[in-house]
């Protein structure tokens, strides 16, 4: 990403951003613990105001700090993000300030065409075109093209539509060798990207790009069954399709194959047997996640899966196993 010269009072108003509405609006699910928070797919990371600290690493600061190590974003891209989506307008600073009010959710501006999208998705992602152009054709797939400072960013926009089929949700993931990744500002949690089939079994992912390598991987019959994906961890977009669609019978966790997700997915498991679902299924990824599967598959290095410290799932039912009691 270019160098951006922010000033000094975009500066002031980022390291001022309200980490629990931040994670909030990322679909993110927070623990109340006293006069702080702590992240549900990561206990052992506590959030206060506009200050965090990883109990595990012992390691902390202010909102740009966490934004570059939680989302693995470069300093202008955190910077772009605390400033809310690249408008350098910030997000909802810490209590002693006042919040702006919350922006209206509008879909990102469509580029001309969709060639970089393409190329990004089949060529560097290795997604099938069909299953690509499927969800292209639904309107739930496009290219945005959007202007700061001058430069045009392309990226792929994943969109969630409600019941009426009206647009409520974009996730929008860049094109390019960035790793940008975000909830469009206004989104609705609960109408996260999705595919309804005519089935009785919903498969939930954690990303976009993990529920169409899941796809790519297992294309026969797949328009079948129903997908979700969270965009996060979060249980919005679950229970939504849950609520919305009765005659699912059967849910399949299958998200990411590392602590967090695993964290995620005991979570998961307990809010549907909560909520009197007792047909919980469990498909993890041999890989970190199910991209990273279908790279292996094509013979590329693919970054491998990561155990729970602490947490074990199995085939049949996800359980806890206390360290040392293996």
């Amino acid at each position: 990403m270019p160098y951006i010269p922010f000033t000094e009072e975009q500066k002031r108003q980022a390291s001022e951003v309200d980490l629990a509405d931040l994670l909030r609006r990322q679909g993110e699910r927070l623990l109340r613990s006293g006069p702080e928070y702590r992240l549900a797919s990561d206990h052992s990371v506590t959030i206060r105001g506009n200050s965090w600290y990883d109990h595990a690493t012992r390691q902390g600061g202010g909102p740009i700090s966490f934004v570059q190590n939680f989302y693995r974003l470069s300093y202008p891209e955190a910077m772009c993000l605390l400033l809310n989506d690249w408008q350098c307008a910030a997000h909802a600073l810490a209590p002693k300030q006042q919040a702006p009010p919350k922006k209206l959710f509008a879909l990102p501006a469509a580029s001309q065409d969709m060639r970089r999208l393409y190329a990004y998705l089949l060529k560097r992602r290795f997604l099938d075109r069909e299953v690509v152009s499927t969800f292209v054709r639904a309107g739930l797939l496009y290219e945005s093209c959007e202007t700061f400072n001058s430069r045009e960013y392309h990226n792929a926009v994943f969109v969630g539509k409600d019941e009426d089929g009206v647009a409520r949700h974009a996730h929008k993931r860049s094109v390019s060798d960035r790793t940008f990744r975000i909830n469009v500002e206004g989104s609705d949690p609960r109408y996260s990207f999705h595919h309804v089939g005519t089935g009785d079994r919903l498969y939930v992912f954690e990303a976009p790009i993990d529920l169409l390598s899941f796809l790519t991987l297992y294309r026969k019959g797949w328009q079948v069954s129903s997908y979700v994906s969270l965009c996060g961890t979060g249980e919005q977009a679950l229970l939504w399709m849950l609520k919305q669609h009765p005659a699912f019978r059967s849910v399949c966790l299958c998200l990411d194959h590392d602590p967090a997700g695993i964290e995620a997915t005991l979570r998961l498991w307990d809010i549907l047997r909560e909520h009197g679902y007792e047909d919980v299924g469990l498909l993890q990824p041999a890989y970190k996640d199910w991209n990273e599967d279908l790279k292996a598959r094509r013979g590329i290095p693919a970054q491998e899966a990561k155990e729970h410290p602490k947490l074990v799932l199995t085939q049949e039912r996800p359980h806890i196993v206390q360290q040392g009691m293996g």
